[in-house]
């Protein structure tokens, strides 16, 4: 298991925040994501959910949606992985 940072650390906020603008993309096609948790070295652990679970394309959504919005909102975050 993955040493997280704590809930309570207000990076949680700010990644949840920047989920929600992607969310409705998502939910269009069947898909979610849910947030998993923030490691000590800025990576964002998330689970695609519903359609984006099994789509072909998911690698191209989590690279080019989920993380770019993400790291646009919150600059020092390295990468984000699904896990």
């Amino acid at each position: 298991m993955k040493d997280y940072l704590p809930k309570t650390d207000p990076l949680y906020d700010k990644v949840i925040s920047a989920l929600e603008t992607v969310r409705p993309y998502l939910q269009v096609d069947g898909g979610d994501c849910q947030l998993v948790g923030i490691s000590k070295d800025m990576v964002v652990d998330v689970k695609l959910l519903g359609a984006c679970g099994s789509c072909p394309m998911s690698t191209l959504t989590l690279r080019a949606g989920v993380e770019q919005a993400i790291k646009k909102a919150i600059p020092e975050i390295a990468r984000v992985e699904s896990v």
